[in-house]
C-alpha cells in the first residue's frame, strides 16, 4: 500500500494523537475520514485538510456502521482504520471513598477496548470488499494501546486493562483476517504531547518529560502519525506491538 493511495478512516481525528494522523495521512495524499464526538473540532479539522467528518460514538454498532458506510461511499473504499478514540480517567482499585466504582471501570472498557474492537470488525468488513494486490493485500487496521499495557502505574487499572485488551487482540485478529489480506497492528505509545498531558501544570509535564530515559520529552504526536503512516506501506508488518516511549519503562 501506498499512503497517497490510502483510503483511511481514523477515530479520535479531532485532537490528539487522532489529529496529527489525520493531517499527517492528508498531506501525505491519503483520503481521510475523520470520527469523533466532538462536531465542532471535527469538522472544523476535517475543512482545514480537505477530508470528511463523521460524528461518530465508538461503542455504538449503528453510528460505526453507517459512519463507515457513508466514510467508504465518499472516499470511493477503504483501505485503512486507525483506531485513535480512548479515555484515560483514573482511580485506584480501593480508595478512601471505597472500592473502583463498577460503572467507571466498565466505561473505559468500552470506549477503549470495545470500541477499538467495534471500528475493527466493521471496517474489516468494508476492506474484505477491494480487490487484492499482487501480494493479496487488502488493507491495514492500526489500533493504539499504551506502555500502560505492560507497565501500568497505581490508579490505572481500567486504562491498563483496555489497553493491555487491545494488546492481547492483535495477534488473533491479524489471525483471523489473514484470509481476507488484511493486516493488524498496534501501536503502543508512552507519554506524548495530547490534551490529557498538555493540559496538566508545566512543572508536571518537565518531571513526567524527565523520566523517559531518551530523548526526555514528550512525545510528538507527529511521531505517532509517522508511525502510522509507515505502517501502512510497509505490507510485512502484521501481527505485532510497537511500542514508541523513547525507552520509558513505568514503576
Amino acid at each position: 500500500m501506498q499512503i497517497d493511495q490510502t483510503k483511511a478512516i481514523i477515530t479520535g481525528g479531532a485532537s490528539g494523537l487522532g489529529e496529527a494522523t489525520a493531517r499527517h495521512f492528508a498531506q501525505s495524499g491519503a483520503q481521510v475520514t475523520l470520527f469523533d464526538r466532538d462536531a465542532e473540532r471535527g469538522e472544523a479539522v476535517a475543512a482545514e485538510i480537505g477530508g470528511q467528518f463523521r460524528s461518530v460514538d465508538v461503542t455504538d454498532e449503528d453510528s460505526v456502521s453507517q459512519a463507515i458506510a457513508a466514510a467508504s461511499e465518499a472516499m470511493g473504499g477503504l483501505t485503512a482504520a486507525v483506531n485513535c478514540a480512548g479515555i484515560g480517567t483514573a482511580e485506584k482499585t480501593l480508595h478512601k471513598d471505597g472500592p473502583h466504582a463498577l460503572d467507571h471501570y466498565r466505561r473505559i472498557i468500552d470506549v477503549n477496548l470495545n470500541g477499538s474492537f467495534n471500528v475493527a470488525r466493521l471496517a474489516a468488513a468494508e476492506i474484505a470488499k477491494n480487490d487484492p494486490e499482487a501480494d493479496g493485500a487488502r488493507g491495514v487496521i492500526i489500533n493504539t494501546a499504551s506502555i500502560a499495557a505492560f507497565e501500568g502505574q497505581k490508579g490505572q487499572v481500567g486504562y491498563a486493562s483496555s489497553k493491555g485488551g487491545i494488546v492481547g487482540m492483535t495477534l488473533p485478529m491479524a489471525r483471523d483476517l489473514a484470509r481476507e489480506g488484511i493486516r493488524v497492528m498496534t501501536i503502543a505509545p508512552g507519554i506524548f504531547a495530547t490534551p490529557m498531558l498538555t493540559g496538566l501544570p508545566q512543572e508536571v509535564q518537565d518531571s513526567l518529560a524527565a523520566s523517559v530515559t531518551c530523548p526526555q520529552r514528550l512525545g510528538d504526536p507527529n511521531e505517532y502519525a509517522r508511525l502510522a503512516a509507515f505502517i501502512v506501506e510497509c505490507g510485512y508488518l502484521n501481527g505485532t506491538v510497537i511500542r514508541i516511549d523513547g525507552a520509558l519503562r513505568m514503576m
